[in-house]
């Protein structure tokens, strides 16, 4: 829980509602939540699947863990207390673009699922997708794009995901994709078969 250090807040509701944005924009805010290891290949198909949505004329935008360390959260570490922080300011980010109409695609190993689950309420449970890409560490490490297994190993990164941190695998993801099976294409045409087309009213029928 974080300590609100603010007083005499008053939010401020305006004129232009959820559905008005959607509409707007032909498409229904969403949250597409990508959660795996370091190397499972969370980045590579966020960024195959933007690319995609982009062409057919979505509204997409992509948040990336390392890309948001760099600036937003560059003020954080690795421990417990800092990852959740990192994803309650992501929750809190991709929460105000899907209310924008957006289409948000998140990429962060976030690897505790009380957090993902604080995401899913934050967003509301039918506008939240959560997708575990599936990877054991031995392939992680074997792929290991950044060369973090190996700094791990070498004792030169502390709280290390899979090596000297703990990740909770999702409990009932909307899609796990097995990348040690799928190519990224073949992830990419399932994930699209996720995102909600169409207008607001799609979500009638909806659990």
């Amino acid at each position: 829980m974080v300590e609100k250090k603010s007083s005499n807040i008053h939010k401020t509701e305006g004129e232009v509602s959820f559905q008005d944005r959607c509409d707007n924009l032909g498409q229904i805010g969403q949250v597409l939540w990508f959660t795996g290891l370091s190397g499972s290949g969370k980045s590579t198909i966020a960024i195959a699947l933007e690319k995609e949505l982009t062409a057919q004329g979505k509204a997409v935008y992509r948040l990336d863990g390392d890309n948001i360390r760099s600036g937003l959260n560059q003020d954080l570490g690795f421990s417990p207390a800092d990852r959740n922080e990192n994803i309650r300011r992501v929750a809190e980010v991709a929460a105000l673009m899907k209310d924008a109409g957006l289409i948000v695609l998140v990429s962060f190993i976030s690897p505790y699922q009380e957090k993902r689950d604080f995401a899913r309420k934050l967003v509301g449970d039918q506008y939240f997708h959560e997708i575990y890409v599936k990877a054991d560490v031995a392939t992680c490490e074997e792929r290991d794009p950044k060369g973090l297994y190996e700094k791990a190993r070498r004792g030169e990164i502390e709280d290390f995901t899979g090596v000297s941190a703990p990740y909770e695998e999702p409990e009932d993801p909307e899609l796990v994709l097995d990348t040690e099976e799928l190519s990224v294409s073949e992830c990419v045409e399932r994930v699209k078969n996720l995102v909600v087309p169409g207008s607001l009213t799609n979500f009638d029928n909806l659990s």
